[in-house]
């Protein structure tokens, strides 16, 4: 089997948890403070291992990045290239509502310092048909992806937080665009989700598009074909990584050899697992969870 790199964002979470999310001007009370690991680079790799497959993770932690570390050695994910610096490990403080909204203000810290050369260092240990999982909480992710095509990776991109330079930056050579609405609408101007897939088609006839719908579920786009899922009726706590587990379950389910149907049904599976539960790493279901909530 080919290797698995997830070359993305490790953050410290400072969840709040709040009645509504704050408003201009105003100011609440929290009801609870939490700490948790996450990071959308974090959270991903933690999928990928649950899904069963050995994943690496490429990244930078500060001094204060001890906990991360931990998180990722306890998952079983490999830290061959876990970099590390003098700066401060990247932080996001996270506002969630009592019905399990949130939202997410993001300090880059030390993902925000990883260079061109580290990059290069790191893709020369991969190569032609290896897996590259990328988002857009890290430095130089436009010449990480450059350098992935370069030597023929498949690649996953998650195009979040959406920033300028990837609305105007050809996406040739992704493999998977995995995106929700709000950045669909970004990258094509429509707010309908059949209108984005055939737009993103029009404009990149050999890519894989993804598109998560939240409580409406999921479109998989193709030159071949389309297929749909619906998302199932939990009750949701906590939102916070539910994308995270759905990317990292689709390619781990993918990589395994199974079909798009299969794929996306494990994968909405456990991300529905995930928003049932509190946190981001800790909401994260195993494969045994997944498969029993199948059966």
């Amino acid at each position: 089997m080919n290797k698995i790199l997830n070359f993305g964002s490790l953050n410290i979470d400072i969840v709040y948890s709040l009645d509504h999310i704050v408003r201009p001007g105003e100011t609440i009370s929290s009801r609870e403070i939490n700490t948790f690991c996450g990071g959308k680079g974090l959270n991903q790799s933690v999928a990928i291992a649950r899904s069963g497959l050995e994943v690496y993770h490429a990244g930078k932690i500060g001094r204060d990045g001890a906990v991360i570390r931990e998180a990722l050695d306890g998952a079983g994910i490999k830290c061959d290239f876990l970099l590390e610096s003098e700066g401060r490990t990247g932080n996001a403080l996270i506002q969630k509502d009592k019905s399990g909204q949130n939202s997410i203000i993001l300090f880059g810290g030390t993902n925000k310092e990883i260079t061109a050369g580290e990059i290069d260092q790191i893709l020369e240990q991969f190569s032609e048909n290896d897996i590259l999982i990328s988002q857009n909480e890290i430095s130089n992710v436009p010449y990480l992806l450059e350098e992935a095509r370069k030597r023929k990776m498949k690649i996953a991109f998650n195009p979040s937080p959406m920033e300028d330079w990837i609305k105007n930056t050809s996406l040739e050579g992704i493999t998977w665009l995995v995106i929700n609405e709000i950045e669909g609408e970004d990258l094509t101007g429509s707010s309908k989700p059949e209108e984005i897939t055939e737009r993103l088609l029009e404009k990149y006839p050999d890519i894989c598009i993804v598109l998560t719908l939240g409580k409406n579920g999921v479109i998989y786009s193709d030159k071949s074909g389309q297929f749909r899922h619906d998302a199932y009726n939990v009750k949701v706590v906590d939102t916070t990584a539910a994308g995270d587990t759905f990317l990292g379950y689709f390619i781990g389910s993918i990589a395994k050899g199974s079909d798009v149907p299969t794929s996306l049904k494990l994968a909405s599976l456990a991300a529905s697992l995930a928003v049932s539960k509190a946190g981001a790493v800790s909401s994260i279901p195993t494969v045994e969870m997944v498969m029993d909530m199948l059966e």
